[in-house]
């Protein structure tokens, strides 16, 4: 648990983007609203070992943002769930958010690279080169789309070897709830 409490001390107030990297303009948040599978991921303590990990957005009442994350845990054979908050950072049609799961504290959430059409493939910074993750509305990307997003990924400069592929195999009625 001290993890958790230094993590949140420690980022308080981390919501700028990192150097160098625009988050998406244009962004339109109803078509972003929806449930992310989670592709790809850097490996940090808070989802470490989970699979089948996805993230639901929802309209919130005060005009913000529901994030519900979910995931399974193996090891424990049980779902982990956390429920936060988030808000655009300054304009709403940029795609940086400050997100929070623990009281008034707040980490940025930037959408550095989003399939513009379709709203269905994204790739998402923190508020550091630490948090990297590649999100899609299905369960899987095509080999193509993945290396994009990568391509991407290498050229904004994260450390793309470390990226952890997510198993997204279960096929159980909690994926739905």
């Amino acid at each position: 648990m001290h993890w958790l409490i230094w993590s949140v001390l420690s980022c308080a107030g981390c919501t700028g983007v990192p150097e160098g990297l625009e988050p998406v303009a244009g962004f339109e948040t109803d078509r972003y609203l929806g449930i992310w599978h989670e592709i790809a991921r850097f490996d940090h303590a808070f989802e470490r070992g989970l699979e089948d990990v996805s993230a639901t957005y929802t309209r919130r009442e005060d005009g913000g943002l529901r994030v519900r994350n979910r995931g399974y845990d193996p090891e424990q054979a049980e779902w982990r769930e956390a429920i936060g908050r988030a808000y655009p950072i300054a304009d709403p049609s940029v795609a940086s958010l400050k997100v929070s799961f623990f009281g008034p504290f707040y980490g940025g959430y930037h959408v550095i690279n989003l399939d513009r059409e379709r709203y269905d493939a994204a790739l998402v910074s923190g508020p550091t080169r630490e948090y990297l993750w590649i999100l899609a509305r299905e369960r899987s990307l095509d080999t193509e789309r993945r290396e994009a997003l990568i391509a991407s990924a290498l050229a904004a400069g994260f450390d793309v070897d470390q990226l952890i592929w997510v198993a997204q195999t279960r096929n159980d009625p909690e994926l739905l709830r």
